[in-house]
C-alpha cells in the first residue's frame, strides 16, 4: 500500500466533498434496507441484491450520476463487510456493536476498485472527478489493483494505491534472531540487552492538547469561530499520529534489517487497555502497530516474525527456568535459586526469543538461527 497526498483545486474539492456525501448517502441506504427487510419480513438481503438497488436510487436521486459507479458498489460492499464482522462478533461472544448509520461528516473516503483512475508523471486522473496534482515521493512499481481516496480532518486529501509487485524487499541475510520485549519505559528492550526508548508522543504533546481543547469547548456549537478552534485539535492529533507511524516505521525496518528472525509476545493490546492506569500509556506505545508493520516488512524481506505465548516471559528467570514472582512495580529480575540479576525487560526478552526458537525447531521450520 503506498500513500500519496494530493493537491485538488477549490472545485475539485467541492466535487470529492460531494462525492463523499453520496457516498455517506448511499451507505446509509443500504443500511436501512437490510435493517429494514430483517426487522419486517425476516429477510437477509446480501451484498449482490443491495448492488442491484443501484440503479433505481439513481432515478430518484439523479446526483447519484455524478460519481462513478464501482466507487457506489465499493459502499455497498462496505456495509457487507460490516454485517460479517458483526455476525462474526455474534458468533464469538464478543460485543457485537450492530453497524450504525453515519452521519454528516461521518464518512471520509471513497475507493476506485478496478477502473475509473490512472496516474501519469505528477498527474492523477479520477473518473467524474478529473485531473488531480499529485505528490510523488517515491515511484509507484508495480500493477495498480485499487485506488482509495481519503480526507484527513484537518482538510488534508490523501490517496493510497493497493499495488502488486513481486519485487522483494531487499535485505542481506544476517542468520541472527532476537527477542523483544515491548514496554512503557522503554519502548523495546532486545533480547542481546539494547533497548528503545520510547518516545510518549501523546505525552508530550498532552500540554499543546489541553490547551487547544480548553479553547474549543468554550466556543459555542456552529460558529466559525469553533470550526477554526476544531481544525487546531485536529492538527495536533494529526502531528502525534504522524511522528507516531514514522516512528514505528523506522524502528521496524531496522529490526527487519538486524535480524532474520524477530520474536514478539502475542499480546492482547484490548484487553490490556482496560487498566484505566495504564491505557493512555499503552495506546501511546503502538505495539500492535509495530508488529503489524514488522511482520509485513519481515515477509516481504524473506524474514520471519514469530509471535510467542506471553504466559510468565517476565516471571520466569532465564537463567534457569525457575519462576521468580515479581510485582509490575519490580524493574530488576534477581533469581534466588541461580543468583541472576539482570534487567526484568532483558530478562523477558530473552525468555520471549528462547520461546520463539523452541517453536521453530519443533516444526522444523528454520534450524539454521542464533
Amino acid at each position: 500500500m503506498l500513500r500519496y497526498r494530493v493537491y485538488p483545486t477549490k472545485a475539485q474539492k467541492s466535487t470529492m466533498n460531494n462525492t463523499l456525501e453520496l457516498c455517506r448517502w448511499t451507505y446509509n441506504e443500504t443500511l436501512a434496507l437490510r435493517k429494514n427487510a430483517w426487522e419486517s419480513e425476516q429477510k437477509n438481503i446480501g451484498y449482490y441484491d443491495s448492488k442491484k438497488m443501484i440503479p433505481e436510487w439513481k432515478k430518484e436521486k439523479s446526483e447519484l450520476k455524478t460519481v462513478h459507479s464501482q466507487v457506489l458498489q465499493e459502499v455497498v460492499k462496505r456495509v457487507d463487510l460490516a454485517f460479517q464482522a458483526f455476525f462474526r462478533r455474534v458468533k464469538t461472544g464478543e460485543k457485537a456493536g450492530y453497524p450504525r448509520f453515519r452521519g454528516y461528516g461521518r464518512y471520509d473516503s471513497f475507493t476506485y476498485t478496478q477502473s475509473g483512475f490512472s496516474l501519469d508523471s505528477d498527474r492523477l486522473t479520477l473518473s467524474k472527478i478529473g485531473d488531480i496534482k499529485i505528490k510523488l515521493h517515491r515511484p509507484v512499481e508495480g500493477e495498480i489493483k485499487r485506488l482509495n481516496v481519503r480526507k484527513m480532518p484537518t482538510g488534508k486529501w490523501f490517496v493510497s494505491f493497493l499495488v502488486e509487485t513481486d519485487t522483494p524487499l531487499e535485505l542481506q541475510k544476517t542468520g541472527l534472531s532476537v527477542g523483544v520485549d515491548v514496554g512503557i519505559k522503554s519502548f523495546l528492550t532486545l533480547s542481546d540487552g539494547s533497548y528503545v526508548p520510547n518516545p510518549r508522543f501523546f505525552v508530550t504533546e498532552e500540554k499543546a492538547l489541553a490547551k487547544v481543547q480548553r479553547k474549543l469547548s468554550k466556543l459555542e456549537k456552529g460558529t466559525p469561530e469553533r470550526v477554526k478552534a476544531l481544525k487546531a485539535v485536529q492538527r495536533v492529533h494529526e502531528r502525534i499520529a504522524n511522528k507516531r507511524e514514522d516512528f514505528v516505521q523506522k524502528v521496524s525496518l531496522d529490526l527487519v534489517r538486524a535480524y532474520d528472525l524477530i520474536t514478539f509476545e502475542d499480546l492482547n493490546v484490548k484487553g490490556m487497555t482496560k487498566n484505566h492506569c495504564l491505557a493512555k500509556h499503552i495506546a501511546d506505545a503502538a505495539w500492535s502497530k509495530l508488529i503489524t508493520i514488522t511482520s509485513y516488512k519481515a515477509e516481504w524481506a524473506g524474514k520471519r516474525v514469530e509471535l510467542v505465548n506471553p504466559y510468565n516471559t517476565s516471571q520466569m528467570c532465564s537463567g534457569c527456568g525457575q519462576i521468580v514472582k515479581k510485582e509490575l512495580s519490580e524493574r530488576t529480575h534477581s533469581c534466588p535459586y541461580c543468583g541472576l540479576t539482570l534487567d526484568r525487560d532483558h530478562n523477558a526478552a530473552i525468555n520471549i526469543l528462547r520461546l520463539g526458537l523452541q517453536s521453530l525447531r519443533i516444526t522444523g521450520r528454520c534450524p539454521s538461527l542464533q
